[in-house]
This record gives structure tokens, sequence and C-alpha cells, in this order.
């Protein structure tokens, strides 16, 4: 039967995306697989498509009007889409092409009943499904019928959902061709859906079968309860029957309809356990062919289980690469570097290059993998007892596998598992000079690295940059770095516990630490308010500012009154700060000093919002503050019994901590500084790859590894499909949520607070910045977007140091993402913000501009009506 036209589903397989759409190719790719049984039938392919297309000339203009279209506009999608539809259906099917499908259904036979299926080149990929997308069309009987379907099929492409979906994705509407599945019906007892993983849990030794009477459309758009099974090992672990009181049923003469069910039948399991487990090993046949889990629609008829489609489950978070089949647990690194989001190629390679600790990559994140340091009870506490204090959330996590019993091996204590984490380190002496000494030593070091990098080029420049990775590990694994980090933290931790425990008062470290000296990250959010004062006087500059548009904007600035005391002001910022971004762990990510109109809309707030001088008088205000809260603290405890001994302990954990606590923030601002040298550095060398003509974009190198890209430096020549691979997978996983633990079987464990203490309602956190503050919620996940007012409360998934300069502006903080010592919730409580971090999908629960109460002793944020 092959031909340009009409393809029997036996001679496809899943190379032919292009021609018989993502159903079709994976429906042929199915009826290969031995032991599978699919449906027979024919794909009316993506040539025939075309033809049809060919026939209205006026679908071009109407497809140009669509790419112009704004995604949200819905009205203007559903008027432009509906008139391609009619244009469409409208089109008479060419003689020659109507015959080719009439022999074909005349081998099924011709009166026989048939499943009419949408199949586009864009679905049922390994990165986006676009279930649901486009049509179905059950019992169709007759030529007549069957090509009108057809036609229905091809005009389903331009469905109103169809096109938001690949507008949402970056999917040009043109470069998208649609096929058609023709399938000899089949008439089932029960059908359903099977997933091969869990698609929650994302357990890939879990399956999960959803089962109700009659054809499948029931269960797949949702009308009735299907019954739920699972599967483990080979025997159903779980189950919960439902009372489907409905199924869709075939009608003689074609189409379906609902029918109700026998009261006595609704109550009786679709399938039996047997029948279960039979097609659950089925599903593990598919899913071993196509080589990652899938979602499966199935129906069993008289003579047992057929597939009508098969697509991978792109929602599951993927599984770092181990090498072995040994089970390991995975921390999320994003988390604590408050940065969920995903990163390319050459920001992960770099970022491993240079960590202390080796890192797994998986979904375009970075996991630690802490399977030997939980097998051994030594390493065990202290791991746990670090990660609870940055994140409660990881910890909980880690203890429900833990639970199991059964999943992390048990290792004796002097077992390979390396000091344990987060151990206590040996205390140094509070001594501001320790601070100054290791900051010159980082700048010494930067300015080293500087100087030598540029004279470096081609091969010479990558084993460069290899000697001067080790010398970034030094300089962070330096003994000291690490023990003036943890001084100011556990000197936190034991003012929090003490006077809690002594004066029953909660986070008191978070108003003894405001405007603690030398933290360089909120040093940067008070550095632009002064940015703001020298902007400020000169009204032209703030109108020119408020247009602001393209990257070259500081020279423009010179030819307006005040302008070249802006830009300098402006420039100076950039020169202390401009290695900072938004993700600034990911090396690819857009620097400041690159992309400077990041920093507009943050200095037009400051100017609008604050007066003169605002940065001093805030700075000293939390001095004054935080003195105050000292002299009251010391005062309470010489009334206690042993009051003397008290406030000398408390006194000296005081000064320890307003001595260490800034430096928490010096040690990534010197990765950063030091990512922005190398990242200038091969940009430069990527630049000569363009003009070799070996790259068509210097940004083509992010695609790849530092390994990659050395060799490409090496050989002059790379691979434009890996890069186009590449770009494509990373899209891909910014539609995937990272979990915080991840187990070696795909499972995401999210954890839980087990709070009971906080109102019925309230979204549950971690308190990290003392205070009660209410205000409008800025929903905010694009710092180059911030709007705000004096009094607002930032909302958003993960706030790394480049937030800061927001911080000055608002009244309160909340986030998705952190813990105790991450930057956000250390800046929170220099800036004296109230702070709730660690809030489950708070950007999708909390509304732009809903009020909102923050509680940033007790951890729990309240939506006002």
């Amino acid at each position: 039967m092959t031909g340009r036209y009409v393809r029997d589903l036996r001679e496809v397989d899943e190379t032919q995306v292009a021609v018989v759409g993502g159903k079709g190719a994976h429906l042929g790719g199915l009826s290969r697989i031995e032991g599978i049984r699919v449906p027979g039938g024919f794909c009316v392919t993506t040539d025939a498509f075309r033809r049809i297309m060919a026939e209205a000339p006026s679908i071009d203009d109407h497809l140009d009007q669509l790419s112009r279209v704004n995604p949200d506009d819905r009205e203007a999608i559903r008027t432009l889409s509906a008139r391609i539809r009619r244009t469409i259906e409208g089109i008479a099917i060419p003689g020659d092409l109507a015959a080719a499908i009439t022999r074909a259904l005349a081998q099924l036979g011709e009166q026989a009943a048939c499943a009419v299926r949408s199949s586009a080149t864009a679905e049922d990929l390994p990165t986006a499904s676009f279930a649901g997308q486009q049509d179905t069309y059950l019992n169709v009987v007759g030529p007549t019928a069957i090509l009108q379907h057809v036609s229905r099929c091809w005009a389903s492409l331009f469905t109103e959902r169809a096109v938001t979906y690949r507008r949402r994705n970056g999917i040009d509407h043109r470069t998208v061709h649609m096929a058609v599945v023709v399938q000899r019906m089949v008439f089932p007892h029960a059908a359903g859906i099977l997933f091969t993983a869990d698609p929650v849990t994302g357990n890939r030794k879990v399956a999960t079968v959803d089962a109700g009477f009659g054809l499948g459309e029931a269960v797949v758009s949702g009308l009735v309860n299907p019954d739920v099974f699972t599967v483990r090992h080979g025997e159903v672990v779980a189950k919960a029957i439902a009372a489907k009181q409905r199924a869709v049923q075939a009608l003689p003469a074609g189409g379906t309809r609902e029918v109700a069910i026998d009261s006595r039948r609704q109550e009786q399991p679709a399938l039996t356990d047997a029948q279960v487990v039979r097609l659950v090993r089925l599903g593990r046949r598919i899913e071993a062919h196509f080589g990652r889990p899938q979602d499966i629609e199935w129906c069993l008829a008289d003579d047992g289980f057929q597939i009508v489609q098969s697509r991978p489950i792109t929602t599951l978070f993927p599984i770092p690469e181990s090498g072995d089949q040994e089970n390991h647990v995975y921390v999320s690194v994003g988390h604590g570097q408050m940065m969920t989001d995903p990163m390319k190629p050459l920001g992960l390679s770099v970022w491993q290059l240079t960590a202390m600790a080796p890192m797994h990559t998986a979904g375009g994140r970075l996991f630690v993998d802490v399977t030997r340091r939980l097998a051994s009870p030594a390493s065990r506490a202290g791991l746990l007892d670090v990660m609870g204090r940055g994140d409660p959330l990881i910890r909980d996590a880690l203890e429900t596998v833990l639970d199991r019993g059964d999943f992390v091996p048990s290792l004796p204590d002097a077992g390979p598992g390396g000091p344990p984490a987060g151990g206590a380190s040996t205390p140094i002496e509070t001594d501001p000079a320790i601070v100054t000494g290791l900051i010159e030593r980082s700048e010494v070091s930067i300015a080293t690295l500087e100087r030598d990098i540029r004279t470096k080029t081609g091969p010479a420049l990558f084993d460069f940059l290899l000697e001067s990775f080790e010398e970034h590990k030094r300089v962070l694994g330096d003994p000291l770095n690490f023990q003036a980090i943890m001084a100011g933290m556990e000197a936190t931790w034991w003012l929090n516990d003490k006077l809690r425990e002594w004066l029953g008062e909660k986070n008191a470290a978070d108003t003894l630490t405001l405007s603690a000296p030398g933290n360089v990250t909120s040093e940067m959010g008070l550095a632009l308010l002064g940015v703001a004062d020298v902007i400020r006087p000169h009204a032209e500059v703030v109108a020119f500012l408020r247009g602001v548009e393209d990257e070259g904007f500081l020279d423009e600035l010179a030819k307006l009154p005040g302008g070249t005391e802006a830009r300098d002001a402006i420039e100076a910022y950039l020169d202390r700060y401009g290695m900072r971004c938004v993700g600034e762990i990911d090396i690819t990510r857009p620097r400041w000093r690159e992309r400077p109109t990041t920093l507009v809309p943050v200095i037009l707030d400051n100017v609008r919002n604050f007066g003169p001088g605002a940065a001093e008088r805030r700075f000293e205000q939390g001095r004054q503050k935080a003195r105050r809260k000292e002299q009251d603290v010391l005062s309470r405890l010489r009334a206690l019994p042993d009051g003397d001994r008290k406030a000398d302990e408390a006194k000296r954990m005081i000064d320890r901590v307003r001595t260490f606590i800034g430096y928490r923030e010096y040690p990534k601002y010197g990765i950063v500084s030091r990512y922005f040298v190398y990242k200038r550095a091969l940009l430069r060398e990527a630049e000569r790859l363009v003009r070799a003509g070996v790259l068509p974009e210097k940004e083509d190198i992010f695609y790849l590894t530092f390994q990659e890209l050395h060799g490409v430096v090496r050989s002059h020549q790379v691979d434009d499909q890996l890069i186009q691979r590449r770009e494509d997978a990373f899209r891909s996983y910014h539609a995937l949520t990272p979990p915080r633990v991840l187990t070696s079987d795909g499972e995401a464990v999210t954890g839980a607070y087990r709070r009971d203490d906080v109102p019925a309602g309230a979204l549950i956190g971690l308190p990290v910045s003392a205070g009660t503050v209410e205000g409008r919620a800025r929903v905010i996940l694009d710092m180059a977007e911030a709007d705000l007012e004096a009094g607002d409360i930032l909302v958003t998934t993960f706030t790394d140091p480049s937030w800061s300069p927001l911080f000055v502006g608002v009244a309160g903080l909340v986030t998705e993402v952190g813990g105790l010592m991450t930057h956000g919730a250390v800046i929170a409580r220099e800036y004296g913000l109230p702070a709730v971090v660690g809030v489950a999908r708070a950007t999708r629960l909390i509304r732009d501009g809903q009020r909102i109460r923050v509680h940033g002793s007790d951890g729990y944020v309240e939506i006002l009506p």
C-alpha cells in the first residue's frame, strides 16, 4: 500500500514522524513489537495535508496573522483558528487523493467501522506530548464519512488549544503538518490508560492502570472515575475500585453515545488482578522498545489486549546516570544555590568542574549523590542536621526515604562516606582581620586570573582554565574560608536556640544581625539607592530611562543634561557588581554588565520610592536597632539566675555573628567574579570560531560542555545537530519542576513541614526573618519586570544575590525555595524584612495584587480577603 499519500501502519515506524506524524509513527513502531497487538489500519501522509493546504492560498495570510497575535489574546486566536479550520474543511479532496484513501479502506472492509485519528508531526515527542491537542473520531463508517473526518482531522491542527499550545512552546505553525491514522475499530469490554511509571511521584518501578467499561474515551475524557490499580514488581500492591456509572459505547450506524451502567455492575472491577499484571507486562515491553516510560491507551476485547496509542510521559523528571544498578538518593543543588531553573550544558559543566563535590546532571539541573552519607549512621546525623537547617523539606524527604528501611543500604561508620556533612568546624577567633585577610586573598587571586588570561587563546586557553579551576577550588576549599562561613552561621543558630530557651524569644538573631558590616550582597542593594540619588535630580535622564530598550543606552545618556554623572554612577556600579545576574551559577546567563537594561526598572523604582540619602539612613537605622536589641537582650539575661555568665556568653556570640555573618555572602561573590572572567575569555574564543565559519552564532557554545568546546577549538569541527538537540532539550526542561530529593527509581520526594500550629488555609514555609507585615503581593518571576511600590511584598520562586536591589524597596518576602542561611534569608534579615521561604507553589497560590500577611517569626503566609 506504500504510496505518496497512504501508508499501511505495518510499513511505518518511529523514524517516520515527518511522514505519518507522532501518533502514526508510534503506532507503526508498536505494531512491530513481538506480542503487542495494534488494530490494523493505514496512515494518510503529511504529503496529503500539504497538498490540501496548497489548494487554499488564503491560509498563508491567516498563518501570518496568527504568528503576530499575542499568545494571550484568546479572542483573536479563536477567530483566526476557526477561519483556518473552516477553510480546510471546505476544500474538496482531489480525486486521486480520495481514490488512494478509498482503496486503502477497501482492504479493511469498505463498511468497516473505523477510528479516524489526528497525527501531527509535533506530538508524542520525547519532550512534548501534545496530548489532547488534536481530534479523534470513533466508529466512523463508510468512505464518504471517512473522507469527511479526514478533513476534520486536518483542520484540527488549528483548534484554539493546539494553536495556543504551539505558541507557548515556541513552535512555528508552518513547521507542523498533519497526518491522519485510520484504524479498524475495536469494541472493547474495558479500556483505559496504563502509565509505566507513576505519573505523580515519578517512580519508574511503579506502574498504574486506569480502567473503565466500554470505550476508553470515558476514561481519557474524564467522564467516569476509573478503577485505579498500582503494580510493583509484577504484583498489584494497591487498587481503588470506583463506582463506574457511565460508559461510552459504539452505535451500530456509526458514532458513539454515553450509556448508564447497570447498578449491580458499577462497582465490579473492570479488570481482574491477573489481567492488570498481564497488561503491565505488555507495557514494560513497549517501554523497553521506546527506551522511556510510556503513557499507553489500551482496550480489552474478547481475544485479549490491543494497544491503540503509546506516547512518552513528558512530565517525569529525568534520573541522573549512575552507571550501576544500585539504589541512589540525590539532593538538588539548585535548592541550596537559589537557582532551580534549568542550566545550559556549558553552565552545568563549568559548575561541575569548579564545585567542591562531585555533581550529577538531570533535566538541566545539578544533584549531589548523598547515598553513602545516608548509609553510615555517623555521617547520616550530620547530613540530616545540615540539610534540616538549610531546608526542612529536604530533611523530611530524606527521612521519608530512610523510613522505608529497604532503599538505602546500611554501611558501618567507617564506610567511605567522607567526613560527616555539616560536622562541627574548628572554631576560630572572633577577629575581623580574618575576614579582611580572606577577602584580600580572593581579590589578589582574581586580579591575577584577569591579568594572566588575556594572552591565552585556542587550546592553551582551555589548559589555562583547567588550572584556574583548581585555583578556584583551592581558594574556596581554604579551611579558614569554611571556618569563617560556619562561625557566623553557628553563632546565629546558637543565639536563636539559647535566647529562645533563656528568654522565650523566637528568632532573636534576626534583629541582632541587622546592618551587619561587610555583606557584599546587602551593600549591592544599598549602592543602587546611591545610583538613584545621582539620577533623581535630572528629569530628562529619568524620562529617557523610562523608554530604554537598547543595551547601548549608557552611551546615549551622556548627551543629556546630568547624563554624564548618571552614566558614571551606573558604570561604577557595574564595575563593582556587573558580574551578577539572576541564575548566576550558570555561566551562560547574561550578566548585568552584558545587559544593563535589567537594572533600569529597579533604578526607576528607587528614584520614585525613596528620597536622597536613603541608603545611609537605612543602614544606620538597622545598626541602631541591632544595638538596642543587644542591650535589651543582655540586660534581661543579667536579671536571670546565673545571668552574668549567660549575658557574657550571649555578648561573645553577638560579637561573633556581627564579625562573620556578612562574610557568608562573599565566597559566592568571588565565584561569580571568576565566572565572568572565564565567560569573557570563552566568548572571545567563540567569536574566533564564528569568524572561522565553525559556528553560526557565538552563543552556540552555551549548548556544549566545557570538554566538548575544548574539542571544537582543537578540531575546528562542530556537530550542528548536537547543538540543535541540546537547544530543544533545554527548552523542554523549563516545563519540569526539579524535586528537592530524587531517587534512582525516579521518585521525586517532596517532603512536608508536618506542622499543626498554623491557621487553616495559611501557606506554610520556613520562618527566616522575624516580624509580621501586611501588604500587596507582587508576584514577580523576572527581575527586569519589577514595578514595586513602597509597602509591597515580593513573592517569587527563588532569590539569588542579584535580587537584593529589589529588597530595599519592599516590605516583606515570600519565596518557594530557600533555607535559613540561603542568600535571600540572610539579606532579608540584614534589611529587617519579614520573610518566609520554602513556601511550596507560592507563585501559583498567591495572585499578583492580592493582600497577604507574612508571619516572618512563625513561618506562614495568610491570603487576606
